[in-house]
């Protein structure tokens, strides 16, 4: 099969699964919400956003493979209010009534780092039951952290705002209670700590849910409601004045106008990762369908230095941007070295860094631990480590090992980081890593005078194999909220220019020391 048709399958397979976080809770659900005379999710979210503004979803895999619905009951991501880039949080109510599961929490907490990086107005269109109470012990304690966000985003002085729908009900009532803005629909809106069954059970006073919680109660007696919505769509428009009034400015550089598109074609990026991994690939050919054009689009940098390590310059919809791409998949003291320098000048210049990864780790064997492979892929990551730059990630192929860390994987907090459906993440491949607990066995089974079993030996291989595979595949990973999202390469470019947008949101500047580096 094709580079091309093997991307194809794969890009079929994530439709089908955003399809499923699309669909909510199903057909049932969606009908009984309509008839309601309720809006879905995605129509606030298109409704709330500017005219043919693009919004860029977050983690819609979230929970994949587990329990729970995919997408986990909400929907995350950044759009533009009245020219304003901001943080959207919206409740799927079609799922459990908007409930919130772990997921949600993995993935609305993950949009609050995001809202707090990159200086984001975060607001939150708000319909949930609380707590998905059969998972509470998974909630409770991490859960409490959703409100903390909240607050600590107002102290930075980036505003959050709550348009209430419908319930919000329990520990969900603090969304709007602690908002810097809250605005409710009549006579849909509820809010409160504890519905009538709870309170008849806690007090024995008998209530209804306009009394307790309603709009207009908090709009004319508690005063939780600084704006009565007559509808949606009027909750919707008052967001946006709300959002316009706000006097916004962002803080970080703008981009060079009149940039041009790329040399080459982005419908190229399907042919340029193998189906098989191990295959090398040239990593300019992403590169060069990425990055504006123009007579120098990528001034390389280092280039007879380190060569299965790519770095250079280049510009992205006219943001400025150094960019580390692994090239043949191992990472040698050489390509550690020059990453260590690239990343330190990335820096000295306030220039953010896009990290596009297909490595299989650091070189081992006892020439390379001997010529100090330890000590130079500590001072790449070390360099990851303390740059205060923004970093963007893309996965397009391998990511094993510490290779991942020193390419500023997850564990390195880059401010965005997206999967391609070809790409892999883990410990190291899964052969290699069946292979190491064959020969420990082995070793533990000579060790002790006692004959080896072969053919548990085969199985042991076979089944772990097929585990480590199926939890390094993009779906799985995405499902833990790993990513930010697996997207079509065809889409990179765009992706990206939208993050270099947020990211300067805020201020842009590199550090200002690092760490010992090991010599």
């Amino acid at each position: 099969m094709s580079n091309r048709a093997a991307m194809l399958d794969k890009l079929d397979a994530l439709a089908a699964e955003h399809a499923k976080a699309v669909a909510g809770g199903g057909e049932k659900y969606v009908e009984r919400h309509r008839k309601r005379g309720k809006l879905l999710v995605r129509e606030r979210i298109e409704l709330l956003l500017d005219q043919d503004a693009p919004f860029l979803e977050l983690s819609p895999l979230a929970g994949w493979g587990s329990d729970y619905a995919v997408g986990a009951s909400v929907v995350t991501g950044i759009g533009v209010v009245e020219g304003v880039e901001c943080m959207v949080i919206g409740n799927d109510p079609t799922v459990r009534g908007g409930a919130s599961n772990p997921w949600t929490l993995k993935k609305v907490a993950r949009a609050a780092q995001i809202a707090a990086e990159n200086q984001l107005v975060t607001i939150n269109l708000v319909e949930s039951g609380g707590a998905d109470l059969p998972s509470q012990k998974d909630i409770f304690i991490p859960g409490g952290a959703m409100f903390r966000n909240l607050t600590r985003a107002s102290a930075a002085r980036t505003p959050t705002i709550a348009l209430v729908f419908g319930n919000s009900t329990a520990g969900g009532a603090y969304v709007p209670g602690m908002s810097d803005y809250v605005v409710m629909v009549k006579e849909r809106a509820k809010v409160f700590l504890g519905g009538p069954p709870l309170v008849k059970m806690a007090t024995g006073e008998e209530s209804d849910d306009e009394s307790l919680g309603g709009a207009e109660m908090h709009a004319r007696t508690s005063g939780l409601a600084d704006y009565l919505a007559v509808d949606e769509q009027d909750a919707l428009r008052v967001g946006r004045r709300i959002v316009a009034r706000l006097n916004w400015r962002r803080a970080g550089p703008a981009p060079r106008p009149g940039f041009v598109d790329p040399v080459l074609d982005a419908d190229g990026l399907l042919d340029v990762v193998p189906e098989d991994l191990k295959q090398p690939f040239d990593p300019r050919e992403v590169i060069l369908r990425v990055v504006d054009g123009g007579d120098e689009p990528f001034d390389e940098f280092k280039p007879l230095y380190g060569p299965s390590l790519v770095t250079g310059w280049a510009r992205l919809h006219g943001y400025p941007i150094g960019i580390l791409a692994n090239a043949q998949g191992v990472l040698f003291s050489a390509e550690s070295q020059k990453a260590a320098q690239f990343i330190q000048l990335a820096n000295q210049v306030d220039t953010p860094l896009l990290f596009l990864h297909n490595t299989t780790g650091y070189m081992v064997g006892a020439e390379y631990e001997q010529g100090g492979i330890i000590k130079h892929g500590a001072q790449m990551i070390n360099a990851v480590s303390n740059s205060a730059v923004p970093h963007l990630s893309v996965m397009m192929g391998a990511s094993y090992g510490a290779g991942n860390y020193g390419m500023c994987g997850r564990a390195y907090d880059p401010r965005f980081l997206f999967t391609w459906p070809s790409a892999k993440a883990a410990v190291m491949g899964p052969a290699q890593l069946a292979g190491v607990l064959s020969i420990v066995a082995r070793q533990a089974a000579e060790a002790k005078g006692q004959p080896y079993d072969e053919a548990g030996d085969a199985q042991m291989r076979a089944y772990v194999e097929q585990q480590i595979e199926e939890q390094s595949l993009p779906f799985f990973l995405s499902g833990m909220v790993y990513d930010d999202g697996v997207i079509d390469p065809r889409d990179t470019r765009t992706v990206l220019g939208i993050c270099l947008s947020v990211v300067h949101n805020a201020p842009v500047r590199g550090a200002d020391g690092f760490g010992v580096f090991r010599m």
